[in-house]
């Protein structure tokens, strides 16, 4: 069978050269006889990959060495309470700004654990959007304010982020590596593996050091980022096979260079955009200053159109173009690793069902 156009907001597509080098050393890695998978994670062969993939991250976001970068389990949601359980002390408060669902998420995780004061608040508003900086309502002294890069669901991204006194904290799960951005305005930024990274199941956090000498007593010792920290996040077995995915992505991302994967986005999203904007028949959804370069959401003019639209364009090989449950529409995730022919492809696919239903 033909390999689809994968338009899953997550687990998302993969770099093809990635996978086919993966199922090469599946079995074998490097000669050992055993998979990455079946290899020590105190051993020579993944010590190796550890080294090369946490190299790799601090190359491509140009990081010093004052910043941690760790690879946790648990996805983006376990961050959603590690970092007030790290950064948010007794007695202080941390801004949060609800730009989604999934900033919704994180707040309401923040206020399990805190006292939380939302900055800015539009995750309901139609078309939707991200705050704008003169919204924000800051607390003078906050430990941190969190922020979510790109809404995954809303399809509303930051295309400039917030200065702020108190350390910005962002979720970068569903645009991290596609742009490039200044690290050093944030004290800490995470994302989960399965957009741009790599398989489900895992996380990248990137820490100010200083940052996680916050941590209080009461924090158990594996929800701690110094703990990680201290231990190069092997003071448990890591998620191994993970992090050699991450490995082979970033050797891709710094083969193609980050300028090109960038410019390739803003075009990818940019033709599709303009597809929607062409008639009346296709809605966007977010306001076009904010709109995603990695999820281009779109309604059309009725919901039973928009089945016979996923139900048409998935026996034409495009899969995963249907919207989040709690939206409904259409959505086109189109990760870095996604091609420029599949929105071509796509596009094509839009005219034509336009065509013969507008």
């Amino acid at each position: 069978m033909a390999r689809v156009y994968n338009f899953s907001a997550g687990p998302a597509t993969l770099p093809l050269e990635v996978l086919e080098e993966a199922q090469r050393e599946l079995t074998d890695y490097k000669g050992c006889g055993m998979s990455i998978m079946e290899c020590s994670h105190r051993g020579k062969e993944y010590s190796d990959v550890h080294e090369e993939a946490t190299a790799n991250i601090r190359e491509l976001l140009g990081l010093g060495d004052d910043y941690a970068v760790l690879f946790l389990q648990g996805g983006a949601s376990t961050q959603f309470a590690m970092a007030p359980m790290n950064l948010l002390g007794q007695g202080q408060t941390a801004d949060y700004v609800n730009s989604g669902a999934w900033a919704s998420k994180a707040v309401k995780e923040a206020k399990i654990l805190g006292k939380v004061n939302v900055a800015a608040d539009c995750a309901d508003e139609i078309p939707t959007r991200v705050p704008r900086a003169d919204e924000l309502r800051l607390t003078p002294g906050a430990a941190y304010v969190h922020i979510t890069s790109n809404e995954t669901i809303s399809g509303a991204q930051y295309k400039s982020f917030p200065q702020t006194d108190a350390p910005l904290v962002a979720d970068m799960s569903s645009d991290i590596l596609s742009r490039p951005f200044d690290p050093f305005l944030f004290g800490m930024f995470y994302a989960g593996l399965q957009k741009n990274l790599g398989p489900a199941g895992a996380a990248l956090v990137v820490i100010r050091r200083d940052l996680a000498d916050r941590v209080p007593d009461s924090v158990p010792t594996m929800l701690r980022y110094k703990t990680h920290i201290e231990k190069d996040s092997l003071f448990n077995t890591p998620p191994c096979f993970a992090i050699y995915i991450i490995m082979l992505v970033t050797r891709w991302l710094k083969k193609h260079g980050m300028d090109k994967i960038y410019k390739q986005n803003v075009d990818k999203a940019a033709r599709l955009y303009a597809a929607i904007d062409a008639g009346d028949f296709y809605r966007g959804t977010a306001v076009p200053e904010c709109r995603s370069d990695m999820n281009v959401t779109f309604r059309l003019p009725t919901e039973e159109l928009e089945a016979a639209f996923v139900q048409e364009s998935s026996a034409h090989g495009f899969q995963g173009l249907k919207g989040h449950r709690s939206v409904g529409g259409l959505r086109a995730s189109i990760y870095n690793a996604f091609p420029p022919q599949g929105v071509d492809a796509l596009v094509a696919f839009m005219q034509d069902f336009e065509a013969k239903n507008g």
